[in-house]
């Protein structure tokens, strides 16, 4: 499955369209998977005709995903110059993780505490997910799995106007991630440490204890920061 199609199976924004996600939003999808993953880079010139190329869709569809992009923080509109993809500051780097430690680690009190019978078999199995990673699996499927899991975690605290808000600034996150690997190899998670922090949270999940998985949550979070941080 490629990138963008995984992202559409489990992106949480709400479908514009009455029918489910429209062109414009499979379109949003893939190219937005393309800034997260560097494979347009910041700084990047967008022009129509490659994207719709890309996307494999017409021109309208693509104007709505980029006006999206545009808005999300991911494409910036410079006068008489162009569309680009929005570059990357160190600034960037410390609202988005200021935001995140605060809103992450209190949507994973809200999931502990809400969490359903059917979503604690979900937690189950994503721990099965995480212990049977193995280095040799590479860091794709790692940030695959970190990034369900996030997404399930945002997803259990019943706030959908909070999951979306989680998830637009992990998104943004992860383009400093990868943008940072491609950079800085040494930067690539310790699968290790992802799997170690990731299951202590859904153990806490299971468990209903909503103060561990706050600590665990925030915990996580600082350090992907100070890490990027260290070496940006």
């Amino acid at each position: 499955m490629a990138a963008h199609e995984l992202a559409a199976t489990s992106d949480l924004r709400r479908p514009r369209g009455n029918g489910g996600f429209t062109r414009a939003d499979h379109a949003y999808l893939a190219l937005r998977e393309a800034i997260i993953t560097a494979e347009l880079p910041p700084g990047t010139v967008l022009r129509e005709e490659d994207l719709m190329e890309r996307v494999g869709t017409g021109r309208t569809p693509v104007r709505e995903a980029i006006q999206q992009l545009i808005r999300d923080g991911f494409v910036t509109v410079m006068s008489r110059r162009g569309t680009f993809v929005s570059a990357i500051h160190i600034t960037d780097l410390a609202a988005i993780y200021e935001v995140r430690i605060h809103l992450e680690s209190w949507e994973a009190r809200l999931a502990a505490e809400r969490l359903t019978p059917d979503e604690r078999a979900v937690a189950q199995s994503l721990i099965a997910e995480l212990d049977a990673l193995t280095v040799e699996d590479g860091h794709e499927p790692l940030l695959a799995l970190d990034r369900r899991i996030h997404r399930f975690v945002y997803s259990c605290g019943k706030n959908e106007y909070l999951a979306e808000t989680l998830d637009q600034y992990h998104n943004l996150s992860l383009r400093i991630i990868y943008f940072a690997m491609k950079r800085y190899p040494a930067l690539t998670p310790s699968l290790d440490q992802v799997v170690h922090d990731q299951r202590a949270l859904l153990e806490a999940l299971l468990r209903g204890d909503g103060d561990a998985a706050e600590q665990n949550a925030r915990n996580h979070v600082i350090k992907f920061e100070a890490a990027v941080r260290a070496l940006l």
